[in-house]
């Protein structure tokens, strides 16, 4: 039998089958509708097909993806519906028009040219759409498709993923447009290679992405989370302890990934890149060895490892601690270790650039502690799962781990907010097991284990001590309250309906 990533995305002709029955297929069947009759209204004419992506929640390993590590997300049942119609090779319209159920996007066109540049320092929401669309095609061309010329395409998207959340708004629209896309022109791929290729194509956006809220948003099943490995990219079930659930709540600050990018999340791409490289000089490397060799904290994991045997330990920190300084490096220190210019060094990225022009210092032992650390959690949040202690007891240990994560991500690698602050620490005073900010953090969400029995009060809780404020300064409308925090079971992946 097929691995589950070796399986092509799933063809439905039911919505039942991806939403089940009650509240959540009311809910899909009104959105369904109503992206048909704008569509009509539009484009004068029905989509031929429909993909969605969901969202997703990472309930441990943040910011380790893109350095080789795994990690244990959960889809939601959140999502984007990508509606589309491919124009015949015949009719004059050659553009990609991307439209929007929600009036406050409004209506992008673009060429069907799929080498066109995207313009960055211009932020549009198509441009996601046009990330699917280019990557398809180089995917297209690097396994010698025949696609024929390029024709328009008709779009209509309906996302109920919160922007700027953490919960992978952007994966999810860039999932579900690749899939369309893709289905558009009657290919199916297996998940793992869509997984890769759909992380690729968000690389357009100038995010480097580690591939995780893809693998996820694609790979998914209803009732699990999945420990994602990288190289290759593989999904393992991990069912949670029953009696628990996550809520996810919303800090209120928009976590602005792609504007942010150079300050925030590439600046720690870049400076684990430097820290790799740094450890993997000083580990008895050749500065030019290291250069050419090293891209990630797991690529010189081994070395530390090394280290560290030779104090009785298997801990790749030790390294850390004996190699790296913990007062930030100037760009000067890093080249004297280095023999070469960051700017050399960085050359073949245009992002890592930015974050050059950007930074003032780099953090190198803060990064380095906060990934290796990160990856042990992982697995000790997998290990805790399938052990065999009572449900009690694994419980408090899944909840110890999410909180030592969210320490390590507010203390040594800097991504929290005052906002995600205040709202783990009322998450914690109100029974939650564990909680830590989720997703690339500066803002966005929080995910919070907490017993089944309690989530209703919970829930009122935060509402009484966080929300409660918000909605009478105006930041947000009471009747919305629903989107910005909820409980979360594993939801399913991504899909394709025909009707």
């Amino acid at each position: 039998m097929a691995k589950h990533e070796d399986l092509p995305v799933p063809l439905y002709s039911k919505l039942d089958e991806v939403y089940g029955d009650g509240s959540q297929l009311e809910e899909a069947q009104l959105r369904i509708s109503l992206l048909n009759s704008k569509f009509e209204q539009l484009f004068g004419h029905p989509p031929q097909i429909y993909a969605r992506a969901p969202g997703r929640v990472n309930l441990i390993g943040e910011h380790i993806d893109y350095e080789g590590y795994s990690v244990l997300p959960m889809a939601i049942r959140q999502d984007t519906i990508v509606a589309i119609r491919k124009r015949d090779a015949g009719e004059s319209e050659k553009f990609l028009t991307i439209a929007n159920v929600n009036d406050k996007y409004t209506v992008c066109t673009y060429p069907v040219d799929p080498d066109q540049e995207i313009d960055l320092k211009n932020h549009r929401w198509g441009h996601y759409f046009i990330c699917g669309y280019k990557g398809f095609y180089e995917y297209a061309k690097s396994r010698g498709l025949d696609l024929g010329s390029p024709v328009g395409l008709d779009v209509m998207i309906d996302g109920t993923v919160p922007t700027g959340s953490g919960l992978s708004s952007s994966a999810a629209f860039v999932c579900s447009s690749t899939i369309a896309i893709m289905a558009a022109h009657n290919v199916n791929l297996p998940k793992k290679e869509l997984a890769q290729l759909t992380c690729e194509c968000e690389r357009h956006i100038g995010t480097q992405s580690g591939g995780m809220d893809q693998a996820i948003s694609i790979m998914a099943k209803t009732g699990f989370a999945e420990l994602i490995d990288f190289n290759p990219i593989r999904a393992t079930d991990v069912q949670l302890p029953a009696g628990s659930s996550f809520v996810i709540a919303h800090s209120l600050a928009e976590s602005q990934k792609a504007v942010t990018a150079a300050t925030n999340y590439n600046n720690r791409v870049v400076e684990c890149r430097l820290a790799s490289i740094v450890l993997g000089i000083k580990l008895g490397m050749e500065p030019e060895e290291a250069i050419s060799k090293v891209k990630t904290l797991s690529d010189v994991e081994g070395l530390c490892v090394s280290f560290a045997g030779t104090r009785g330990s298997s801990d790749p920190t030790l390294a850390v601690k004996e190699y790296l300084k913990e007062e930030p490096y100037t760009a000067e220190e890093i080249e004297k270790i280095t023999s070469k210019s960051l700017a050399l060094i960085f050359a073949d990225s245009a992002s890592s650039l930015d974050v050059l022009k950007a930074a003032k210092h780099y953090k190198l032992f803060q990064r380095a502690s906060h990934v290796y650390s990160e990856a042990k959690r992982v697995y000790a949040f997998k290990d805790a799962v399938s052990s065999n202690s009572n449900e009690e007891e694994k419980l408090k240990k899944l909840g110890d781990l999410m909180n030592e994560s969210h320490h390590s991500c507010s203390v040594l690698f800097e991504c929290s907010c005052p906002e995600l602050e205040e709202l783990v620490k009322v998450c914690k005073d109100n029974g939650a097991l564990g909680a830590r900010l989720t997703g690339a953090g500066w803002g966005g969400c929080a995910v919070a284990l907490v017993k089944e029995n309690i989530v209703p009060q919970f829930i009122l809780n935060l509402k009484e001590q966080f929300y409660d404020s918000r909605i009478e300064s105006g930041i947000i409308n009471k009747c919305d309250l629903g989107l910005y925090v909820f409980a979360s079971k594993p939801s399913s992946g991504a899909a394709i309906f025909k009707f």
